[in-house]
């Protein structure tokens, strides 16, 4: 019964955590990431016109809660001899808000700081490191997309200032990422009025795709429509196998525990055989016999169940507080700052999961209690008694 609850209880936390991390990688990757994006062309810097009325468009879809233009180029950024190649992203700051977390993960400044004309910029927080720049420093943006003269393509050189630094938890964009105005994008690219491309939020990332094709369907206007699902399938494939994969492993925590109730119901009939010859020849039936040690099994699967899934359900709810008491007790960080982006142990409990985990953990218990129900109903009279 033991063995069961803590396989059950074990399956359960686990199942919680790897929903957890999934969902904390999903939220700080759609923080920068948009649930679906309008595009004119792909890999083209400029290229969408009228972007406000193709905003205006898909706002009235009841489920497209914001629409924000951006524009996006690489580029590289120069300071004191340190050189990094980024990806600039232009940006209107009011819009942006509707569809990205950036004003969350900012450390120094606000989004708001990025005014047109000025030319600012807001770095991600690795960049910052491996420029060794700060809030307030200038540093030198190399676009190459370059002017034509005599001496051949110029690069064209615009110095910026630092506005701002964010830390959005994810290495990727921490240090290549870079924020500026659109309108100074605009001017810098030579993009004119167009922009790259139209970031939208819907009220539901898992319905993005379907949300996305009805608006190709119902659209006025001629342009490329991706979702988040295209442009980050394979990492959360990865983290879904891995989530399927400890489901499985875990399993096999709660089968050794059916093989226990196997050979535990097993020692039962042997021990008594005697007392089933006696209801036999009382009257018992074979399938009669057979109900008593089924039912038998069965309970000591059902309590173990219960057991577990009370005590696994307990622990991912509370795992924000027995983690760090555990850290206190031991002395150590599980996770440290310094080598993980996810310091903190996540946790969210499914139901679905408890559900699936309780029913597989109850079938495996009455699958253990078929061949010793069958060889008690075995048992023959004759020969059990023979030496009482």
């Amino acid at each position: 019964m033991l063995g069961i609850a803590l396989g059950v209880a074990a399956l359960i936390a686990v199942l919680s955590v790897m929903n957890g991390f999934q969902q904390e990688l999903r939220t700080r990757i759609l923080g920068v990431v948009s649930h679906l994006q309008i595009i004119n062309s792909p890999g083209e810097i400029g290229g969408l016109h009228d972007w406000q009325g193709i905003a205006k468009e898909v706002l009235r879809h009841q489920r497209v809660i914001g629409a924000a233009p951006y524009i996006q180029a690489q580029s590289m950024l120069v300071k004191h001899g340190n050189v990094r190649g980024t990806l600039i992203r232009g940006i209107l700051p009011q819009r942006e808000q509707q569809v990205s977390n950036f004003a969350r993960f900012m450390q120094t400044g606000q989004l708001a700081d990025l005014q047109p004309g000025d030319f600012g910029i807001v770095l991600g927080i690795d960049l910052a490191r491996s420029l060794d720049v700060h809030q307030g420093d200038k540093l030198t943006l190399v676009a190459p997309q370059g002017s034509i003269s005599l001496a051949g393509v110029i690069p064209r050189l615009k110095s910026f200032t630092v506005t701002g630094i964010f830390e959005a938890g994810m290495h990727e964009y921490d240090s290549a990422l870079a924020l500026i105005h659109l309108a100074d994008s605009q001017v810098l690219y030579r993009t004119g009025a167009t922009v790259s491309g139209l970031r939208l939020k819907t009220d539901d990332l898992f319905a993005a795709r379907h949300i996305g094709q009805q608006i190709a369907n119902n659209a006025n206007f001629s342009a490329y429509i991706s979702d988040w699902t295209m442009s980050h399938a394979n990492f959360f494939r990865a983290v879904q196998l891995e989530k399927t994969m400890m489901f499985v492993i875990l399993s096999l925590i709660v089968a050794v525990a059916a093989f226990n109730l196997v050979s535990t119901l097993v020692m039962a009939v042997t021990d008594k055989e005697a007392d089933i010859a006696i209801l036999r020849t009382l009257g018992a039936t074979p399938r009669g016999i057979m109900t008593i040690f089924a039912v038998q099994g069965a309970l000591i699967g059902s309590l173990g169940l219960l057991l577990g899934v009370a005590g696994g359900v307990l622990l991912a709810l509370n795992m924000d507080t027995v983690v760090p008491t555990l850290e206190n007790l031991l002395g150590t960080q599980f996770l440290s700052k310094d080598v993980y982006y996810i310091s903190d142990l996540p946790s969210q409990l499914l139901w679905t999961d408890v559900w699936l985990v309780a029913l597989m953990a109850f079938v495996l218990s009455l699958l253990a209690t078929l061949y010793p129900s069958w060889r008690a109903s075995r048992v023959n009279p004759a020969d059990a008694l023979r030496y009482e």
